[in-house]
């Protein structure tokens, strides 16, 4: 399925990700051309196994089933679509509906086990992964430079001159 997720490139959430090891980080997940990225999934990459899953939840601050079922007593009619997209963005919430993940149903419509299949979908998302892009793409995410040892005015190593930086600054 995410191949067909490529059209949500730029589209970012918060998740929790978990490894098989039990590993689990709280981040932003990025939908790129080539897969899934951002601080969530480069944090998990170095305790994830080729041949393992992991699971995503792209909701981890919403109780999904107490969510529905409030709004479907409030807006019985409301499309389930509108629904998701009160906690995820909407493009995404349109593909997954297009995939056929999310039913096109208003919340009166939406039965139990249909119900249960989403809340699935949207709280555990297994994805085995297909590999890391591995170190020619790599990235440092975490440490950085003491600001003190820059020059305010080029950025560069009060230390060794030919050093310079670039990047945030805190």
């Amino acid at each position: 399925m995410l191949e067909e997720l490529q059209v949500l490139a730029g589209v970012a959430v918060p998740s929790v990700i978990t490894a098989e090891n039990g590993t689990v980080f709280r981040e932003n997940l990025l939908f790129t051309h080539r897969g899934l990225s951002g601080p969530a999934v480069l944090q998990i990459s170095s305790y994830w196994q080729p041949g393992e899953f992991v699971s995503i939840n792209l909701l981890p601050d919403v109780d999904l089933e107490t969510f529905l079922n409030e709004q479907r007593n409030a807006h019985p009619n409301q499309s389930l679509k509108n629904t998701l997209a009160v906690h995820l963005p909407k493009r995404l919430v349109e593909r997954l509906q297009q995939l056929g993940q999310i039913p096109d149903v208003s919340l009166k419509q939406l039965n139990v086990r249909d119900q249960q299949t989403l809340i699935s979908t949207l709280t555990d998302w297994r994805v085995q992964p297909n590999g890391t892009e591995g170190y020619r793409t790599a990235e440092v995410t975490l440490g950085g430079v003491d600001t003190n040892e820059l020059s305010s005015r080029t950025m560069s190593s009060k230390r060794a001159k030919c050093l310079g930086c670039t990047s945030s600054a805190k």
